[in-house]
């Protein structure tokens, strides 16, 4: 055990978060933190690493367990440079060398090419990349991180999941990407009022939580039916008007309250799992062709972008675009709207289209105007496919409370200013929808209800999108921004995965060389050589003794007997430290023998 957390209850003002929840956090463990927004996962996570303080239960840490805790956002500065940001993080280290190769050794894994440069000019998913590597090099036994994957692109998600593979610490990860999930998680934990204990977990991946979460929702609703059932009958005793005369009337009508309250309480879970209903609307345009781009080129900074691009949208098109951040995929989506203009080639649109464009920047809401004022701009109703809704009913299909309607838009949070554009989409009849990154700050239920609606719109959608799961699900064609200004069309995600890393497999083997500080350069004496030969092998026994030793600690039996847990969690340590010097050798050597 490494953090335990008792009867821990949260609330914020009227708004209760969770109540009375007890929950362990044990070595080897690698836990999805899932949640519909509002739960309050990443107050749990603050208040585990101390950074908040619940209103009741507490939080005890082993002694000598070191806790590191990575928010959403960073605090840096822009004059700071990723070394000096990165020995700061482990400024308790009296070992100068051990500190500079602690740096050195997380500069490579991080895979920046220059250390000394500062904070200001990197992207959103550079700097979520430093903020990840600040924590990992604090050497955490349990690392705490709130939606770690939040500003990186998809070659910076897949770069965390070889980190989070096998690490040499616990963690808890909150994140709405549920590929992701299932590629680190080896436990889940849903923080939900729909449940009992306020939260279900299972051990396992992330799909096998998902079997064992829809098996208790279902046997929680065959409960529902048979208590109102019960309920009926005992209703209808009650009706008769039985007086208390003896000891077994007196306890048929307690039993009759009691059950009335339990059916109560279970249907107030069962609302608590309520989802967004959303539904765009389509003009029901039957024109084959909605748009055609012809040899489409565009600059930006100097940079091509892209280049002779040309493809065909018609209804049910539903086209994924991948790259890297800054590749040229947002750009291409104001091109399509029309709020920007090519370099060279053509957009031909049939006469009359409607085009929608959802902006991942938020800059259509006016964080000052109110939640009533962002939803119903001409007053208190709203008119969808046609007919009038009242702004109380529409709020409620987007799990707004009435009472937040006279809140201001900079009060919400993110996953509710999501929600409101998606409300406002879905009053505009449109042929097409570009969608950037319409996931951003969405639960997963609520991602869910999206890709439905997606599935069933009947014009043409184009979509940016990190999230794996969503593009798999939603997408039949990817236009993936494969780098030098180059765009190639694939099948779906996994095709142009297989080529991300086709085309990067040459680069690692065929590196180029450093210039030397000295003439002479050091080769491989004879005993390296064999130690480089031989190394994968010996690398791949010591994950096999990581793997042994996190089954064993998932093994129910061994869970239930402390003396065995804490000896397989002792032996886990070491080995999955024995994993990561290896690696770092390997680089060591292979750098040597260049």
């Amino acid at each position: 055990m490494l953090i335990s957390s008792h009867s821990l209850s949260k609330s914020f003002g009227p708004q209760h978060l969770f109540h009375e929840i007890s929950l362990v956090f044990s070595c080897g463990e690698k836990i999805g933190l899932i949640g519909p927004n509002g739960s309050g996962k990443s107050t749990l996570l603050k208040i585990l690493a101390g950074l908040e303080v619940p209103d009741t239960g507490k939080v005890s840490i082993k002694k000598g367990t070191k806790v590191v805790y990575l928010a959403q956002e960073d605090s840096f500065q822009d004059h700071q440079s990723i070394e000096s940001i990165l020995h700061e993080a482990i400024a308790d280290d009296p070992d100068e060398i051990s500190r500079t190769n602690r740096v050195n050794t997380i500069i490579s894994q991080m895979e920046l090419d220059s250390c000394d440069q500062t904070i200001e000019p990197l992207s959103g998913g550079w700097r979520k990349r430093v903020a990840i590597a600040q924590a990992i090099i604090q050497h955490p036994d349990i690392l705490l991180l709130d939606e770690p994957t939040n500003h990186l692109d998809i070659d910076g998600i897949l770069w965390l999941e070889k980190i989070l593979r096998n690490p040499p610490f616990a963690f808890v990860l909150i994140s709405h990407d549920r590929a992701f999930l299932e590629n680190t998680a080896n436990r889940t934990i849903e923080l939900n009022r729909c449940y009992p204990e306020g939260y279900f977990q299972a051990k396992g991946s992330y799909s096998y939580f998902l079997e064992k979460r829809e098996l208790f929702l279902a046997n929680q609703e065959q409960q529902q039916a048979s208590l109102s059932n019960k309920v009926r009958r005992e209703t209808e005793w009650l009706r008769r008007g039985p007086k208390a005369r003896t000891t077994k009337a007196r306890y048929r009508i307690d039993k009759a309250h009691n059950l009335q309250n339990d059916l109560q309480e279970i249907k107030q879970r069962t609302s608590a799992n309520s989802t967004v209903r959303i539904d765009f609307e389509a003009t029901g345009r039957k024109s084959k062709k909605l748009l055609s781009v012809h040899t489409l080129s565009k600059q930006l900074g100097g940079k091509t972008l892209f280049e002779e691009l040309s493809f065909d949208l018609s209804p049910g098109s539903r086209l994924g675009l991948m790259g890297s951040n800054g590749s040229g995929k947002t750009t291409l989506m104001h091109l399509l709207a029309g709020k920007m203009r090519p370099d060279r080639g053509t957009i031909t649109k049939v006469d009359g289209l409607r085009i929608v464009l959802f902006d991942q920047k938020r800059e259509q809401l006016n964080q000052e105007e109110t939640l009533r004022q962002s939803l119903a701009s001409a007053g208190d109703t709203v008119i969808y496919q046609d007919r009038p809704i009242h702004i109380v009913s529409w709020a409620k299909r987007f799990l707004f409370h009435p009472d937040q309607l006279d809140q201001p838009v900079n009060r919400l949070s993110g996953g509710e200013q999501a929600r409101i554009l998606i409300a406002r989409l879905m009053l505009q009849p449109a042929d097409i929808l570009l969608l950037d990154e319409p996931g951003n700050d969405l639960d997963i239920p609520s991602l869910a209800v999206l890709e439905e609606s997606l599935l069933s719109f009947a014009g043409a959608v184009v979509l940016v999108s990190h999230d794996r799961f969503f593009l798999d699900r939603v997408t039949n064609k990817i236009l993936g921004f494969t780098g030098q200004a180059k765009t190639t069309m694939f099948a779906d995600y996994n095709q142009w995965l297989l080529h991300q890393k086709e085309q990067l497999a040459p680069k690692k083997k065929n590196k180029p060389k450093k210039t030397p500080a000295k003439k002479n350069k050091p080769k491989l004496t004879y005993k390296e050589r064999l130690e480089l030969e031989s190394i994968e092998e010996t690398i791949l026994a010591a994950e096999i003794e990581v793997e042994k030793c996190q089954e064993q600690i998932e093994n129910q039996e061994v869970i239930s007997n402390a003396e065995e847990l804490a000896k397989w969690c002792k032996r886990l340590e070491p080995a999955q430290k024995k994993v990561e010097h290896l690696y770092n050798r390997w680089e060591e050597l292979e750098s040597l023998n260049q």
